[in-house]
Formats: structure tokens, C-alpha cells, sequence
């Protein structure tokens, strides 16, 4: 098959150098933007006539048929046409002959490829909002669900304080919002035009950059014909942003994991999530929740070899920027298909409240209430805090519970103990009033949900409450 770029070469590589040089068993995943790209082009060459309207017409119906062939995965590529651009620009000539040659008029695979990769990332950038969003919608009404549900919180991973269940899973709902913020704001920098660039310093021909900007919806055009073609922050940014989502969503797979196991036993995952053992008939394990926690490793793995690829790149296009798209492409469907996993996880688990509260009441965590009780007592904190160590101390050594001791051990630390002491100790009560903004208080909960159900943008359910 003849090269369309071998007018100067006398010698063809070998079989296996092309497959190596080749980009297409991947860059396919660009056909519909590859397309797309041409129709803007071929409508400008006819509007600054560049070529005429007869060709330009033949040129878009013949790409129309291309795309057509595409949507039902009819189009066959090769190896030895190298990339998607000069695969699809093969099939046009075939279907129109010498004109199909005239598209790329003014125009070079490497502002081509450019235009391809913000027109793909736009659109997925998009789909990955909307699904953080769908993510944020479940765990609202997971948390309302849970306001007055208790649990022991934790640092170290060593009780620390009771806290509302519901409270613990907003965490995650804000953490999702600073990634569905990062994300948004980054389709600012993705929605720039680099077609018109060329290979890398603009064209002789009297093209309109504004013009195919404006009909593939960009919202500006790079203003450097050097930097439209080797600039690749937008993936990187994508992949960075996409590396901080994964970090949240590993975060709160270690957490289901831990949650689901026979020691904790706080949840429960929908037997669609989870799968069984080859040779333990009783196992029940949360697999989709680790390979979430797994994929994590390859997302942060792409940006890394990005940004190595491009760290030491002179201007402008380098062979080398072909290896931005597989770690792209990769991390489209990592982060797609562990959004969508994450919210039916959410979505159908169990929640075993009984289990959650039970825990609470056979540990530690209510101390900070003792200390508190005899700091409002006017007790400096910092001696309130030795008092309850003590007698922390003492139910080490009884094997009992802060709730467990009798109100005379309590005395004998500190005479402004009261009978009041065992309602403070409890821990529904330890968490209902811990009411300062932001805090597990289920006031303060019930009133963070209503104000993250402002932030769920053009659902009517939640804008309805």
C-alpha cells in the first residue's frame, strides 16, 4: 500500500517497523472526532475559497458516509496507513476520487491530531461531571438516610470519636465536588482550538481559524501556531485531575472494604459488587471495590509517563507525543467504569446500623466527652484531659468501659462528676451535640445535605426538596 507521505522515500520499512510506528490499533478511538474535524475544515477551505463549493460538498458527503460506516463499526484500518488521519483519508478517496484530497489542504496531522484529542477529551471531560454528579446524588441519599446513624470515627485507624454515619459519607460528597470543580474548570483550557496551526507555523493559505473554531464549539483558537501543536497540558490536567478522583474513590473503596469485613461488619455489598471464592464456599468478596482501589496504580501511572514523555521535548511535534493517547484513552475507561461501579455500590449496600452503634458502645471513644464535661465546669482542658486518662487507665485495668464504671470511681476523680455524667457518655447523645458548622451534629448534618443538594446542578429531584 502506498505511503501518502512517501513521495521522497525510496525505500519502504519493514513489516514489523510500521507496526511499531503505527498508532491505529489505538488513535481509532478518535474516528468520530477525526471526522468531525474534517467537516470544519472542508467547510472552511469552501467559505475563504481555498476550493470550491462543488468539491467541498463532494468532500462532506463522502466523510458523512465514512462517519456512517463508523457508527455501525463497518471502517477497516491499517498498519501500514499509520495513524487514523490517513486511514480515513484512504477510505474518502476511494469514495470521491482525487478531490478527497484536497481536505487536507492547509492542514497537518499534527494540528489534526491536536484537534482530535481536545474534541475527545471535552466530550469525556463532560461524561466524567455528570457521573461524579450521579456518584454525589447517591450519597445524599445514603447520608439522609443515615443522619442519626452512629459510628465509631476514627485517626490512626484507632477509634477516636462516635460520629454520624451520614456525616462520613459527606466527606466523600465534597471531596467529589472539588473534583467535579476541577474538572469543570479544566474545560476552559481544553476548549481551545489548535486547527489551523499546521505542522507547526501556520499556512500560506487565507484560512479562518475563528471560523472552524466556532463550528466545532471551541471558545477561542491558540494564539502560538508552535504551541497549539506540542501543547499537551490539557491531557495532562486531565490525567492529574483524574489521578486526585481516583485517590477519593480508593479512599472510600479501603474504607467499604474494611466496612464489609467480618470484623468491622458496618456494611454489607449487593451481591453484584462483590464475588465468591474458588475453593471457600462461605466467601463473600468486595472485588469491585479493590480493583477500584487497584486501578488507582494505572491512573496515577499515566500521568507519570506523560509527563516524563514530554519533560525533555523541544518545540514543536515529536514522535514522542504519539505516547499521549493510550494512557488517555486508558484513563477514560478507569475512571468512567469506577464512577459508575462506586454508584451502584453506593446505591444498593447495606447498612448494618445495629452493628454500627454496637461498636461504639464497647470502646473509648466517648473520653473526649468526659473531658469536655469538666471543661464546661470551668476544668482547664489540659487537666480535664489527665482526669479522663486516668480514668481511662482504671477501666484498662478493671476491663470495663467509661459507661461501665460506677459513679463513685468518677468522684474519686474529680468531685464535679455528676449523675448527668452517663447521659453524656452515651454516645447518640456525644454525637448530637457536636453542633459547630461543619461538625458530625445531626443538625449540622441534615443542614450540610440540603446545602450539597444545591450543588447536584439540573436534578429536579434533589432541587425539588
Amino acid at each position: 500500500m502506498k505511503k501518502l507521505w512517501g513521495g521522497r522515500f525510496t525505500k519502504s520499512a519493514e513489516e514489523w517497523v510500521d507496526e511499531f510506528g503505527a498508532s491505529i490499533s489505538f488513535d481509532q478511538e478518535l474516528v468520530m472526532e477525526d471526522i468531525e474535524g474534517s467537516v470544519a475544515h472542508v467547510s472552511m477551505l469552501s467559505k475563504t475559497g481555498i476550493i470550491t463549493e462543488d468539491e467541498a460538498e463532494k468532500i462532506k458527503a463522502g466523510l458523512q458516509q465514512l462517519k456512517a460506516k463508523a457508527e455501525k463499526d463497518e471502517l477497516t484500518y491499517s498498519v501500514k496507513l499509520e495513524d487514523i488521519h490517513l486511514n480515513l483519508e484512504s477510505h474518502l478517496t476511494e469514495l470521491t476520487g482525487t478531490v478527497g484530497g484536497k481536505l487536507h489542504t492547509a492542514r497537518s496531522r499534527n494540528d489534526q491530531v491536536a484537534t482530535d484529542m481536545h474534541l475527545y477529551l471535552r466530550k469525556q471531560v463532560e461524561q466524567i461531571v455528570e457521573l461524579i454528579q450521579e456518584m454525589q446524588e447517591e450519597l445524599i441519599i445514603q447520608a439522609e438516610n443515615n443522619v442519626e446513624t452512629i459510628m465509631p470515627g476514627y485517626t490512626h485507624l484507632q477509634r477516636a470519636q462516635p460520629i454520624s454515619f451520614g456525616h462520613h459519607l459527606m466527606a466523600y460528597f465534597w471531596m467529589l465536588e472539588r473534583d467535579k470543580e476541577r474538572f469543570t474548570e479544566s474545560l476552559k483550557r481544553i476548549n481551545v482550538s489548535p486547527l489551523g496551526a499546521g505542522a507547526l507555523a501556520g499556512t500560506t493559505f487565507p484560512i479562518d481559524r475563528e471560523y472552524t473554531s466556532e463550528l466545532l464549539g471551541f471558545e477561542g483558537i491558540y494564539e502560538n501556531s508552535l504551541d497549539a501543536v506540542s501543547d499537551r497540558d490539557f491531557i495532562l490536567e486531565y490525567l492529574s485531575s483524574s489521578s486526585i478522583l481516583m485517590m477519593h474513590l480508593s479512599r472510600l473503596s479501603e474504607e467499604f472494604i474494611l466496612w464489609s469485613s467480618q470484623e468491622f461488619q458496618f456494611i454489607e455489598l449487593d451481591d453484584s459488587f462483590a464475588t465468591g471464592s474458588s475453593i471457600m464456599p462461605q466467601k463473600k468478596n468486595p472485588d469491585m471495590a479493590e480493583l477500584i482501589r487497584g486501578k488507582t496504580g494505572r491512573v496515577y501511572g499515566n500521568l507519570m509517563g506523560l509527563l516524563t514523555v514530554l519533560k525533555g521535548l523541544p518545540l514543536a511535534y515529536n514522535k514522542d507525543m504519539q505516547e499521549d493517547k493510550e494512557g488517555m484513552f486508558d484513563t477514560v475507561k478507569t475512571v468512567t467504569g469506577s464512577l459508575k461501579i462506586f454508584a451502584g455500590m453506593i446505591r444498593t449496600m447495606k447498612v448494618k446500623t445495629g452493628q454500627m452503634e454496637k461498636a461504639t458502645k464497647n470502646d473509648f471513644s466517648n473520653a473526649t466527652e468526659l473531658a469536655d464535661y469538666l471543661s464546661d465546669k470551668g476544668i482547664p482542658f489540659r487537666e480535664a484531659h489527665e482526669i479522663v486518662g486516668k480514668l481511662v487507665l482504671v477501666c484498662v485495668r478493671k476491663g470495663c468501659f467509661l459507661g461501665d464504671l460506677p459513679l463513685e470511681d468518677f468522684k474519686d476523680a474529680h468531685p464535679l462528676f455528676e449523675e448527668d455524667i452517663y447521659e453524656v457518655l452515651d454516645p447518640y447523645t456525644a454525637v448530637k451535640r457536636r453542633n459547630s458548622a461543619g461538625g458530625t451534629g445531626f443538625k449540622q448534618v441534615s443542614i450540610a445535605i440540603e446545602k450539597a443538594k444545591e450543588y447536584i446542578v439540573g436534578n429536579k429531584e434533589f432541587a425539588n426538596k
